[in-house]
């Protein structure tokens, strides 16, 4: 809890504000990783629903070609 709370005791301005600290060009690399996992996830989740789909079909297939033979 003591990480939670200024040992100053004030909740005034900060001596180093935010502006100061900016990481300058990693923010631009984490902007392009997030768009390259958005991209990975987005086609995975295609293929996923591709092959669910292609299951599907070929089960039921399987099923009619069974009956058909049988």
């Amino acid at each position: 809890m003591t990480m939670l709370t200024q040992t100053g005791g004030s909740f005034g301005t900060s001596s180093r504000p935010s502006a100061d600290r900016h990481a300058g060009p990693t923010h631009a690399v984490g902007d392009h990783l997030t768009t390259i996992k958005q991209i990975f996830w987005f086609a995975l989740n295609v293929l996923l629903a591709g092959g669910v789909l292609a299951g599907t079909i070929a089960l039921k297939t399987l099923a009619f070609v069974w009956r058909l033979h049988a």
